[in-house]
């Protein structure tokens, strides 16, 4: 039985992360190093990535009824 890979899922760059959220690349910047709300970052060297699903899920949790 085989295994089925999938690709990779792309890693944004925090400008793209922030146009996908609607804020600033400075905003995300701020929130990653004080750690606030808790957004997840994919370190990649000296590089800050995002994954769009963890941004997705992100946003779920956060949307109120």
């Amino acid at each position: 039985m085989a295994l089925v890979s999938t690709p990779a899922e792309r890693l944004l760059t925090r400008e793209e992360a922030a146009q996908v959220l609607g804020i600033r690349a400075q905003t995300l910047a701020t929130w990653a190093m004080t750690g606030r709300y808790g957004l997840p970052v994919v370190k990649v060297g000296r590089a800050v990535r995002y994954r769009k699903s963890d941004l997705e899920e992100w946003l779920k949790k956060r949307t109120s009824r």
